[in-house]
């Protein structure tokens, strides 16, 4: 599938359908989608950490997110496109916890714009003058 021909939207829904499987029963962590030239480069998901108690792992199979709160989840952050503003090189980051026993999840979005500088130092002029000349 070629990535770069689609719309921005189009791909984080891409993505999220290729970690469905992972973000199902997954009880909290971030989606890291990194993006150059308005395309996914490359995404993956950060689990939480499995808690152990006394020495013994926490094995709960019936926490985590349902298959309809992925999907939410999903629209969620294809919605939340619409708050980027004019950048198209980045990271997207998607936090998300599922509250156990209460059958609810929350999520936070964080857009982070990068820009490369070494291709801006010739194009740069510095002025003429100099204060300390």
């Amino acid at each position: 599938m070629n990535l770069d021909a689609m719309p921005l939207a189009r791909q984080v829904d891409y993505v999220f359908r290729q970690l469905e499987e992972e973000l199902t029963h997954a009880v909290g962590g971030s989606v890291h989608i990194h993006i150059r030239n308005n395309a996914v480069g490359k995404f993956g998901l950060r689990h939480n950490p499995i808690e152990s108690r006394n020495g013994k792992l926490e094995q709960d199979g019936d926490g985590g997110m349902t298959p309809t709160q992925v999907q939410d989840f999903r629209k969620l952050a294809i919605d939340a496109l619409k708050l980027r503003r004019n950048w198209t090189h980045g990271e997207i980051v998607y936090d998300f916890s599922v509250r156990r026993n209460a059958g609810t999840w929350s999520a936070s979005i964080c857009y982070e714009s990068n820009y490369n500088t070494s291709n801006w130092s010739y194009r740069y002029q510095h002025p003429k003058h100099n204060m300390f000349e």
